[in-house]
């Protein structure tokens, strides 16, 4: 993702609530990659996924690219990723960190469920 000037503040420095979009991009299109549809998760499967919990370290400004890369945790209903973003693909060092825990719930009660093994076993691939 690139960041653009409209993703900034005044002093060109990225607008924190803009990194909630980032990240939230990010485990979209990582769950894209896995081959599951969150669309199709909620009507076949009558399964959501909400955000819980973010903890967020930031520092961004605008013409920077932002890479990221997802490492997940695992619970029965619930998961937690952590989302690596850094100014450039090759650089070593991370820049910005967030963790980001959802959680599994059925999209008739909204009453928390156990992540169906099918389901864990394509995100542990």
């Amino acid at each position: 993702m690139r960041v653009y000037y409209e993703d900034t503040d005044a002093g060109g420095v990225v607008y924190y609530a803009n990194y909630l979009k980032f990240f939230e991009r990010a485990r979209t299109e990582w769950l894209r990659s896995l081959g599951l549809n969150q669309d199709k998760l909620a009507q076949e499967e009558r399964l959501i996924f909400v955000v819980r919990r973010a903890l967020l370290d930031l520092r961004g400004r605008h013409a920077w690219t932002i890479c990221s890369k997802s490492r997940l945790n695992r619970g029965s209903s619930r998961v937690s990723m952590l989302i690596w973003s850094r100014r450039r693909a090759a650089a070593r060092r991370c820049w910005r960190r967030a963790e980001i825990r959802v959680a599994c719930l059925n999209h008739e009660s909204f009453k928390p469920v156990a992540i169906p093994q099918s389901l864990r076993e394509s995100i542990q691939q």
